[in-house]
């Protein structure tokens, strides 16, 4: 089987494709970090309302990378999915030119055991496309009932952010307290 210029076209764009969702998952976790240190900054300074901003952008922002991930999945799969199918092609093409040779050497019997065979893989093909339809259908309900939150993940969310705005307010504590001895010992 030779590759075409298309074919190589093809490829590309799947790695294309690929490469940009990566890219988009890396930016969502640096933003999901820039959102958690924000809502440190707003619980440290008793700023409400700014704490409830970040914690909102910061749900959103894993929505956005959960759906990312979902994507990328589904395109790996159906990108593996035209490889069998081309696969199955091929197969398909093989099996017409064996079919062909068969007849020029035996009987009608033999044709048909091949016409059997040839059936029974275009069944195969039927079969991966109606299940790969009933795989895409469930995704998009996944997609479509993306939520804000249940209250246990606001609660989880919350926690990592208090711990964060705690174990800073120790290290600028201990700072402070080291800044003063040393105030001291040089006076």
């Amino acid at each position: 089987m030779s590759v075409t210029k298309k074919e190589i076209e093809k490829r590309m764009l799947i790695k294309k494709t690929v490469n940009a969702m990566n890219k988009q998952i890396a930016q969502l976790e640096e933003q999901k970090k820039t959102y958690i240190e924000a809502g440190k900054q707003a619980k440290q300074n008793g700023l409400t309302a700014q704490y409830n901003l970040a914690l909102s952008g910061l749900r959103m922002t894993i929505a956005q990378q959960k759906r990312v991930y979902e994507m990328k999945l589904n395109f790996e799969i159906m990108s593996q999915m035209k490889d069998m199918s081309q696969m199955t092609t091929e197969f398909l093409k093989g099996m017409g030119s064996l079919s062909k040779d068969m007849m020029k050497l035996t009987n009608e019997k033999d044709f048909l055991k091949v016409q059997k065979q040839f059936t029974e893989a275009i069944t195969g093909v039927e079969m991966q496309t109606e299940q790969m339809e009933a795989f895409m259908d469930e995704t998009e309900a996944a997609f479509s009932t993306a939520s804000a939150g249940t209250e246990s993940e606001n609660q989880e969310l919350d926690a990592l952010m208090n711990n964060e705005a705690a174990s800073d307010n120790l290290t600028e504590q201990m700072i402070d307290k080291e800044l003063e001895e040393l105030k001291k010992r040089m006076m």
